[in-house]
């Protein structure tokens, strides 16, 4: 992962627009500050091809089938975002909740939730621009909880023939659910096809 030179102590909703459309992602820093990485290869979760599809375990099958979390979309976006900072090293800080905040009050940022028993169990967050997703953070309370939430993630994205989904850096979670890593030139290329399309977050 490459970092840039410089730190940034403020981060505005549409820098963070700006940064996706050029292939970089803000990052936080434990100084308050932030930073712009770019990483080669970069992991995507392949959805433009008709035969794509995710790599859904029969275990994680079985939690699908019995309907074992409730899905919702956009009902708990702050506390999705905070749960995910909920961790002992994180890179989402205060610039980066308030910027994603206020993209999401501008209809950019979504949030994926998995409820059970009427409790938040598990989620993930990210930015929709134009024909692209970017994802950028998951938690679960419950285990499967973020499988389930990117499950309706992908299903979403597909009906509405999205061209990206960027998770950034493969993770052995997404690598087990069919991630794969391309390189920076056929990233930028795909990117580029994702942001001349007009697409609606539609679920």
């Amino acid at each position: 992962m490459e970092k840039s030179q410089y730190q940034y102590y403020e981060l505005k909703w549409f820098e963070v627009l700006n940064g996706y459309a050029s292939g970089i992602f803000p990052m936080g820093e434990d100084d308050s500050s932030i930073s712009w990485y770019e990483t080669s290869p970069r992991a995507i979760l392949p959805i433009e091809l008709p035969t794509s599809s995710l790599h859904i375990t029969r275990s994680l099958h079985q939690v699908l089938k019995k309907n074992v979390f409730e899905l919702r979309i956009d009902t708990a976006f702050t506390r999705v975002v905070r749960y995910c900072a909920d961790r002992e090293s994180t890179w989402i800080n205060g610039l980066i909740i308030k910027a994603y905040t206020e993209l999401f009050r501008r209809g950019y940022a979504h949030s994926v939730e998995s409820w059970q028993d009427g409790k938040l169990a598990g989620g993930l967050y990210g930015v929709a621009y134009r024909g692209a997703f970017f994802g950028e953070s998951m938690f679960h309370l419950k285990s499967d909880a973020s499988k389930t939430a990117v499950v309706k993630l992908y299903e979403i994205l597909k009906k509405n023939r999205y061209i990206l989904l960027d998770i950034q850096m493969m993770t052995p979670h997404f690598k087990q659910l069919g991630a794969v890593e391309i390189s920076k030139k056929d990233y930028l290329r795909i990117l580029d096809r994702a942001l001349i399309a007009e697409r609606k977050f539609e679920y």
